[in-house]
């Protein structure tokens, strides 16, 4: 890989901020308002003290309200508030995806978000990057890549080279049809500037409305290692699915051609909610500065073991955990809900 090109830094690379787009009664969130608002509002505490943190609403005044009321004084001085109306809350799929330039500036590459292929609507969370642009310093460097659908979700980078993505996500009904396997791998490598793309094939959640992104099953956490979920219960309706992933992890290699080394986490246990089993995931975890934000889901054994293997491949981070049930009704977690920005991003 050229030493004057771009790159997707990896997640655990220092950061400088992270985007929270803010709930509100016009989503689907209404009935459990004030729950996901308290999710929101610890998540926003644990990042903010930190690093920096940049929260889109679309009333800032009632949310600056919240957030200064348990953030207080201090920490609020690391968010920034911008209102800007939105569609939804899922910052990881509507926000920028910004490489690190070899001069040390941020570029932001500006993706369509077309709601998981057009399942919901998402025109305003779609121009969120645009009405950002101007509450942003001038040193960022903007890309628009509109012409192509791309959640950020949907993929994942060791920040050596490699991106990690899905069959299921990226050749998915009305994302980039017409476009080949072969095209849309082209087309990632060119505007992540990657070395190169692997493509997992199993690995679908029942519930998932994202068509199965990584950041659900399969996730780097070093430049040769992968932390994965793995499905122990021969009973679950995910076990063969899963079994086949883990075969196919194993035989993947790292870019120097060494076989990955493999950290399991646990299922958890199947959480229903209107009789439709969620998409729970303990991969959904957020890297920050100094720490990472476990996704708990109320289940003592789970938890704790999703803990401890997070622990071992984050030795030097603070493990915080974020009970995220209500998060899950909706079909996500932590990380869905958030976008981390490289150092050098300037807000």
């Amino acid at each position: 890989m050229s030493k004057d090109r771009a790159i997707l830094p990896a997640e655990w690379e220092p950061q400088g901020g992270v985007m929270l787009t803010w709930p509100h009664d016009k989503t689907d969130w209404l009935p459990y308002l004030d729950d996901i608002n308290e999710t929101y509002i610890q998540m926003a505490a644990a990042i903010a003290l930190r690093e920096r943190l940049l929260v889109v609403t679309p009333d800032a005044e009632e949310t600056t309200g919240k957030l200064h009321a348990r953030l207080g004084d201090e920490m609020m001085r690391n968010v920034r508030v911008v209102q800007l109306p939105t569609n939804d809350t899922w910052a990881r799929d509507h926000g920028f995806i910004t490489l690190r330039t070899a001069d040390g500036k941020a570029l932001l590459l500006d993706f369509c978000f077309n709601g998981w292929g057009n399942k919901f609507e998402a025109g305003l969370d779609n121009d969120i990057n645009r009405g950002l642009l101007a509450s942003l310093r001038d040193e960022n460097i903007y890309e628009n890549h509109l012409d192509f659908v791309l959640e950020g979700g949907s993929i994942e980078s060791d920040g050596r080279g490699t991106i990690f993505t899905t069959t299921s996500c990226l050749l998915a009904p009305h994302r980039n049809q017409p476009m080949t396997r072969e095209q849309i791998d082209l087309r990632l490598r060119e505007t992540l500037r990657a070395d190169r793309v692997i493509w997992i094939e199993h690995g679908q959640l029942a519930g998932d409305d994202t068509d199965g992104h990584i950041d659900t099953i399969v996730r780097p956490c070093a430049h040769d290692t992968i932390l994965y979920i793995r499905c122990d219960d021969h009973t679950d309706e995910h076990y063969g699915d899963f079994m086949k992933m883990e075969m196919q992890l194993r035989k993947l290699r790292t870019a120097d051609g060494e076989p990955y080394k493999l950290l399991p986490l646990p299922f958890p246990d199947p959480i229903y909610h209107d009789g439709e089993r969620l998409p729970a995931t303990y991969a959904n975890f957020l890297i920050i500065n100094g720490a990472v934000l476990v996704p708990t889901y109320g289940q003592p054994a789970n938890d704790a073991k999703a803990m401890a293997t997070l622990q071992q491949a984050f030795p030097d981070h603070e493990m915080i955990p974020i009970d995220s049930t209500i998060i899950t009704r909706q079909h996500g977690s932590i990380h869905c809900c958030t976008m981390q920005f490289p150092k050098e991003m300037q807000f």
